[in-house]
């Protein structure tokens, strides 16, 4: 199932997509809650409420609301460096990486991204925001966590995963370098953009197999397959959660493969009026133009 957050000018509610893809309300469904952490906490009993609800509920011109940022996390949104082999060598290249300078990482680089960088579909990446000029996108899985927990072995980690967005993992590269911890360089308001929809893991068989591509202005800029991270779905769980307790909701963004704009020689950084579209198999595509 496919699942959106949108306002139809009342506030935020919780929606899914018909076989069309059409938004059908489905906040009035029994048991689950006005927002999608609601739906993520209720479990499949929520979604079971959901499937029943579609049925019978009204479909929403799409004209009438503009979708959002699927959830926003109780967490700011986790996030992963250096996850693809190419991408690894090509930041490592870039002259941009001012943490650890083994080129492949032994363990995974964990950062997190601000909750105030997180826009929706098609809102706008406000460049302005980067003094430095120097904003990059970064195509990502995101990973959204169902059950929580503490010391969640890789074993049986998907079974806490509820589902899966896009993200683009925007990033001012000058001060990604300057602070060495990548918070300050991936946390500017806008930089997070997220959707447009979150697809439940029992939709997608094989998540490795999904492929992200990402585009600026229709030009191909990102293309390979989710299998290609270095650490895996399971293995960023069990790290992460080594220390951190995870919440119902949290985010994950499981790191970018090469083709970002610092991998160009020179770099090629976003610029107003540009689009940035990043899409993934069996998720959508998430558009943003750039001010």
């Amino acid at each position: 199932m496919k699942l959106v957050t949108f306002d139809d000018g009342t506030g935020p509610r919780v929606g899914a997509l018909d076989a069309g893809g059409a938004v059908v309300d489905v906040s009035g469904a029994a048991g689950v809650g006005g927002t999608m952490l609601d739906v993520v906490e209720a479990g499949e009993a929520g979604l079971d409420s959901i499937r029943a609800a579609l049925g019978s509920s009204p479909v929403l011109p799409e004209r009438s609301i503009r979708l959002l940022a699927p959830i926003m996390p109780r967490n700011n949104v986790m996030a992963v460096g250096r996850n693809y082999h190419d991408h690894a060598k090509e930041f490592s290249a870039s002259g941009f990486d001012a943490s650890e300078k083994k080129m492949i990482p032994d363990h995974p680089i964990i950062f997190t991204k601000a909750l105030s960088s997180i826009v929706g579909p098609s809102d706008a990446i406000d460049a302005s925001m980067d003094p430095s000029g120097t904003s990059d996108y970064e195509g990502e899985l995101g990973v959204v966590i169902g059950t929580g927990g503490h010391r969640i072995a890789a074993a049986g980690a998907m079974a806490h995963v509820f589902g899966y967005t896009v993200i683009n993992d925007v990033t001012a590269r000058a001060l990604q370098a300057q602070h060495v911890q990548f918070f300050i360089g991936k946390s500017a308001a806008t930089f997070c953009p997220m959707g447009p929809c979150i697809v439940t893991a029992d939709e997608i068989g094989d998540i490795g197999a999904a492929r992200l591509r990402t585009t600026v202005n229709g030009e191909p800029r990102q293309d390979a397959p989710i299998r290609d991270l270095i650490f895996d779905i399971p293995t960023l769980i069990e790290a992460i959660s080594a220390a951190v307790l995870l919440l119902p909701g949290d985010v994950i963004a499981t790191g970018t493969p090469s083709g970002v704009g610092i991998g160009f020689d020179p770099p090629v950084y976003l610029q107003p009026d540009d689009v940035v579209e990043v899409s993934i198999d069996g998720i959508g595509a998430l558009t943003n133009p750039v001010v």
